[in-house]
């Protein structure tokens, strides 16, 4: 779990979580807190293992958790996120039964009403060939707030961009892992509860995954549709402010997002040209 300034809804998740008959080892990594996040978690969860950044690194900061950790399948949570009991093992079932699995993300559910998040049915709808053998719909990205992931393949990807910071972080740990041949997949029976925090910066969010897909496109994609992508974001620069601020950011960075260009093989391509057609 990764959080910043979020003591209370920090408090809550882990009673959730230590309250799972899966009993898992928690690894809370907190993002410079200035709101005493750390002491009211040492005060209350004694047996919590605690990693202290020292500044806020955003998503980078779940590399730090993974790198804690010895199980070969990590869940992934949020401050305001948790799963519900017996999530955890089914999750590891699925990844002992595949050898190829390496990201399976769960069924959101929101707030006390559990009202399902919109976007699961984006994942469970998702148009990409399924392999045979898969034990969901296919992925070329993820919810890193209610995600299980395979410890040696996340490591074998880079792990989370270092500044992706948070919005759209997962994009690029997704599409490299599929290069590789991993299979990263949507499975409704597993259920993560998330309780939005109201401690959030939209503009800010939204600037990010505007900048962020920027750079995946100039990292990963043929020219041609990195060209077309970046022209669909020029786009909305006139009447969205997020917008001008994550593109100005993005250019900003292209510099090096350039040096470090691997273009994606032409299956991937395809694939993220599906998902482009059906978003």
């Amino acid at each position: 779990m990764i959080t910043h300034n979020r003591r209370d809804e920090t408090l809550r998740s882990l009673a959730r979580l230590t309250s799972l008959p899966e009993d898992p080892p928690i690894v809370l990594v907190d993002n410079g807190s200035s709101d005493n996040t750390v002491g009211a978690v040492k005060n209350r969860f004694p047996h919590i293992e605690i990693v202290e950044a020292g500044s806020n690194l955003g998503a980078a900061a779940r590399n730090l958790g993974v790198g804690r950790v010895t199980t070969p399948y990590v869940a992934l949570c949020d401050d305001d996120t948790w799963w519900r009991p017996g999530g955890l093992s089914r999750a590891a079932d699925l990844f002992d039964a595949h050898e190829r699995l390496a990201v399976v993300t769960g069924r959101v559910l929101v707030g006390p009403t559990e009202r399902e998040d919109p976007v699961c049915l984006e994942l469970e709808r998702s148009p990409l060939p399924r392999e045979s053998g898969m034990p969901g719909p296919a992925l070329l990205g993820f919810l890193a707030g209610a995600s299980m992931v395979r410890r040696t393949a996340f490591w074998e990807a880079g792990g989370f961009p270092q500044r992706a910071f948070i919005g759209g972080e997962e994009q690029l740990l997704a599409v490299d892992l599929a290069t590789r041949g991993w299979w990263l997949c949507y499975v409704s029976e597993l259920v993560i509860h998330h309780y939005p925090s109201p401690q959030r910066d939209h503009l800010a969010r939204r600037a990010h995954l505007v900048r962020n897909a920027i750079w995946f496109d100039w990292q990963r994609r043929p020219l041609s549709s990195a060209l077309r992508r970046t022209c669909r974001a020029v786009s909305a620069l006139p009447w969205d402010p997020a917008a001008r601020r994550g593109f100005a950011a993005a250019v900003r960075g292209l510099g090096r997002v350039w040096r470090e260009r691997r273009v994606v093989p032409p299956e991937i391509e395809r694939g993220l040209r599906l998902l482009e057609t059906h978003s």
